[in-house]
């Protein structure tokens, strides 16, 4: 895991990080445990457990609905 990795929640009580790494401009890094951080675009939803799955579309029903013909 980077150093430059900085993670945040949007919510308090969300369970997702986001990430944010200064290198990386334009893609959208997150994980659920601070060590498998997963690529918005190549990553969901096929490399998320359904588990995963169901906590990432329920915190961010934005992104849930821009992917839906993904599922």
């Amino acid at each position: 895991m980077s150093a430059k990795y900085e993670f945040y929640k949007e919510n308090k009580d969300d369970l997702i990080y986001w990430v944010d790494d200064p290198r990386i401009i334009g893609e959208h890094l997150f994980s659920f445990d601070k060590k498998k951080v997963f690529n918005l675009f190549p990553d969901y939803p096929w490399k998320l457990t359904k588990e995963q799955k169901d906590i990432f579309d329920r915190e961010n029903p934005y992104w849930a609905e821009f992917f839906k013909d993904r599922t």
